[in-house]
């Protein structure tokens, strides 16, 4: 199949909706997980609801960060072979407006979550300074919409081309959307060329920027938990914890449309074998970070440093699941995709995605829970942070859908980018 008529076939292909079973399951689950977060919230265990929503928080937005983060990657890294899933990375940016909105709600439950709230740091000053719950809210706010002001800019810019084109035939639930979208690209100067120059400035400032909002979060969200713990490294562990599942999703996600749309002519074994080299090499850099940051706490031997890890790796109650966090993020996939067989095949890829999703939930509970309740009798994990993840999962699966209805989840501007440079190319 010609690379033009391969594209007129994935044009016609997508149209295709969503499984009727789909909405319905994301509806129930969003509603499960509301319920339940509410009834614990207002009830005796109010404590344990924010917990698990502050954890939830973290590891979702984290997420949808990171599939519109994957498609700024390759841009900055010209990275051709990703044209046909781009757009499957990009649909995760639905989520981040749900983000803010879940985020401004963090400030009622803050008494809960923040142990140095109703405990006040009053040495050193500057750790009293900063530690204040409207400073650090008000840094995270200006952080975020910083953050998703340059992701809405770098999406509106690849959105452009596909409005554009696809304006005239568009259905009447979007036509407004996709006219807003392509104003102005038929005048000179302000068309496709445009919009990928406009996209090859913002992508490296929107890595740098996640990079920066990222690690701030880890340290307001995450280190303020354990007030009087310190390290350098927890920001690039938490934002490279993100992009791992940004990745991890991403492989999910591309197995699911390929399959649904039928696009193995489009999306073959070696699109999943790329993806997954990807998930392979950023699960082994984890392991990095992770051995980079115990080490140096190790050695250094410092009572406010190491009193972090003897109560994750010492407790009985927290010991299990900090070995099992490392056994699914890293031990497990490592070994499971190591070859290249496994990433080529979907259903073995798809298993061991999901047991790395999995992990760095567990990781972000590891570094939340237990310096928010230190001396728990027993592991505070059941069905009341089950049911509050399933909840958010339907949030960010309602966004990913609404995406999905509305724009094609194979941009055909892309498509024809990566036809007219292969030519280009075989020319050459």
């Amino acid at each position: 199949m010609t690379d033009h008529s391969l594209r007129g076939a994935v044009l016609r292909k997508l149209d295709r909706p969503l499984p009727g079973w789909v909405k319905p399951l994301l509806l129930a689950s969003t509603a499960v997980g509301a319920l339940t977060f509410i009834l614990l919230a207002l009830g005796a265990d109010s404590a344990r609801a924010w917990r698990a929503y502050h954890i939830n928080w973290l590891y979702w937005t984290g997420l949808a960060q990171a599939g519109l983060l994957f498609s700024a990657v390759v841009k900055v890294a010209k990275g051709r072979w990703s044209y046909p899933i781009r757009r499957i990375a990009e649909a995760s940016a639905a989520f981040l407006p749900v983000s803010f909105a879940l985020f401004l709600v963090l400030w009622i439950g803050r008494a809960q979550i923040f142990p140095w709230i109703a405990v006040p740091i009053t040495e050193p000053h500057v750790k009293a300074f900063w530690l204040r719950d409207s400073f650090m809210f008000g840094r995270d706010i200006a952080g975020l919409l910083l953050l998703y002001g340059l992701d809405f800019w770098f999406l509106y810019h690849s959105l452009r081309p596909d409005a554009a084109l696809l304006q005239a035939g568009a259905p009447g639930r979007v036509k407004q959307l996709y006219g807003w979208l392509a104003k102005g690209f038929d005048q000179p100067g302000r068309g496709a060329a445009f919009s990928e120059e406009r996209q090859n400035y913002i992508a490296p400032g929107l890595i740098f920027a996640y990079a920066v909002v990222m690690s701030l979060l880890a340290f307001d969200l995450i280190m303020s938990l354990a007030p009087h713990w310190i390290s350098n490294l927890l920001g690039g562990f938490f934002f490279m914890g993100a992009w791992l599942t940004g990745l991890m999703s991403l492989g999910l996600l591309t197995m699911f449309w390929r399959r649904h749309l039928q696009l193995e002519d489009l999306i073959t074994t070696t699109t999943l074998h790329d993806l997954g080299k990807l998930c392979f090499g950023f699960t082994v850099f984890w392991a990095y970070l992770f051995f980079s940051q115990f080490l140096v706490i190790w050695y250094g031997n410092l009572p406010e440093e190491t009193s972090f890890l003897f109560l994750r790796m010492a407790s009985p109650t927290w010991r299990n699941i900090s070995t099992l966090m490392v056994v699914m993020v890293f031990l497990i996939p490592f070994w499971g995709l190591i070859g290249a067989k496994p990433k080529q095949t979907p259903a073995v890829f798809a298993t061991f995605a999901t047991i790395s999703l999995c992990g760095v939930w567990i990781d972000r509970y590891v570094l939340t829970v237990p310096s928010i309740v230190p001396s728990a009798p027993k592991l505070p994990l059941g069905w009341q942070e089950l049911l509050v993840t399933v909840g958010f999962f339907g949030l960010w699966g309602l966004a990913y859908a609404w995406f999905a209805d509305r724009f094609p989840i194979v941009s055909p501007t892309y498509l024809e980018r990566g036809e007219r440079r292969k030519h280009a190319h075989a020319s050459f």
